[in-house]
């Protein structure tokens, strides 16, 4: 049996066996940034060859989009390459911070994270494709009834994109909340019956926290996106009740 000879396939073993040191554990940490850097630059790069197709899917909903000054496309571009880069680059950053964390968890924990890493990745792009197919239109749609004869709809390019990224992630983000209860339960801190006496609660908490990530004040966004969060929490006490059995 061949002993490693690089520097590299010591540090593997060692962190394998646990005994990595502080300074090992911190190169190794940075490594992992560098490469969700350069990956996040070459996805960003590559988007921004394709940036004009990418925004005519965006402003979809609209139609016409304006610029106010010279500036604001190329700056908005960039906002759109980098947004698209890093939803492309999410895998991979989010196995870099799974496989940095891994030697430090346990076998079984080791299991359940084969299934929790490529789960978040995928309820995330579901949260982002239900917001970009059903809820950014309703909205886009329900702002447009505001125009009248003397008040006419035109979007600046920066104020739009930004409205849909804002749009967006939060759904991203919202969408893992199935996935975080789940957890919790198999971990034994919460469970069905548990979750269906907090349901009042969490009623008041989702107003609140879309009041707080929601794009614009109004009540229409808030409910849009409060409405989701119930849902899924009502989702989340049958999977726990059925699947986790508690």
């Amino acid at each position: 049996m061949s002993l490693p000879t690089s520097e590299q396939e010591k540090k593997d073993i060692a962190a394998a066996q646990g005994e990595m040191s502080l300074v090992d554990h911190l190169q190794e940490f940075r490594r992992r940034i560098i490469i969700c850097i350069v990956v996040l630059l070459i996805t960003s790069t590559a988007s921004y060859m394709y940036v004009e197709d990418i925004v005519s899917l965006i402003s979809a909903p609209v139609g016409k989009l304006y610029f106010m000054n010279p500036a604001e496309v190329f700056f908005s571009y960039l906002k759109v390459a980098f947004f698209a880069g890093f939803l492309e680059s999410l895998p991979v950053i989010l196995y870099q911070l799974w496989a940095f964390i891994l030697p430090a968890l346990t076998s079984s924990e080791k299991k359940l994270s084969f299934i929790l890493v490529p789960s978040s990745v995928l309820l995330f792009f579901v949260g982002v494709l239900f917001s970009y197919f059903f809820v950014l239109p309703a909205g886009v749609k329900f702002f447009l009834g505001f125009a009248t004869e003397t008040l006419l709809p035109m979007f600046s390019l920066e104020a739009y994109l930004s409205f849909v990224i804002s749009f967006l992630l939060p759904f991203g983000i919202i969408f893992e909340l199935p996935l975080c209860l789940l957890v919790l339960a198999k971990l034994g801190f919460v469970s069905s019956v548990f979750l269906k006496r907090k349901r009042k609660i969490i009623l008041v908490l989702s107003f609140v926290i879309a009041a707080v990530i929601s794009p614009t004040p109004d009540v229409f966004s808030q409910t849009m996106i409060a409405i989701p969060i119930i849902l899924l929490y009502e989702a989340s006490i049958v999977l726990v009740k059925y699947i986790i059995k508690k």
